[in-house]
């Protein structure tokens, strides 16, 4: 793919002057549902680099010493059981959609790290192709209120022609 090639999933549309104002509309709405769209996945990648940062800090407190200690076990956001730390050598991870491995710490520590590092970057992305969206909205809202604003100036001229005559 060359550097002039456009994906499939992105088309190009020339916006100016020569299209109307219904037209520069529906694409300022389909923009702002763009945005609103990658807001939302921007919430969703924002819990889960939080769960995976937090994942990486727990992985951060086991040491040999904490064998045979109580801890308290997740069962959901707001229950917990008591349990006993079996192995502290080794971590048993949920890596979606039901799948679990067992990872030594070390190990464990940098899967969630690369995680973080990998939600990171999408977040990155998705927020620098939504500023150039934003830019792109409000070039055609501006062009939007040019053409209002002559639209209007016509009138005005118009009608103060036809009182005049």
């Amino acid at each position: 793919m060359t550097s002039n090639d456009v994906p499939a999933a992105v088309q190009e549309i020339e916006i100016g002057p020569h299209m109307g104002l219904p037209q520069l509309n529906t694409i300022k709405n389909s923009l702002e549902q763009e945005l609103a769209v990658m807001q939302d996945s921007l919430q969703t990648l924002k819990v889960a680099q939080q769960k995976f940062q937090q994942s990486a800090d727990c992985m951060e407190r086991v040491d040999p010493n904490s064998e045979g200690k109580e801890i308290l076990v997740p069962l959901t956001g707001s229950m917990y059981v008591s349990g006993k730390v079996l192995d502290s050598n080794n971590a048993l991870i949920n890596i979606g959609t039901g799948y679990y491995i067992e990872k030594d710490i070390e190990g464990a520590k940098d899967y969630f790290d690369r995680k973080v590092k990998f939600v990171t970057e999408q977040m990155e992305k998705i927020q620098s192709i939504g500023i150039e969206k934003s830019k792109i909205r409000d070039s055609i809202a501006d062009m939007m209120q040019a053409m209002m604003a002559q639209m209007q100036k016509q009138v005005g001229t118009a009608s103060s022609q036809t009182q005049t005559s």
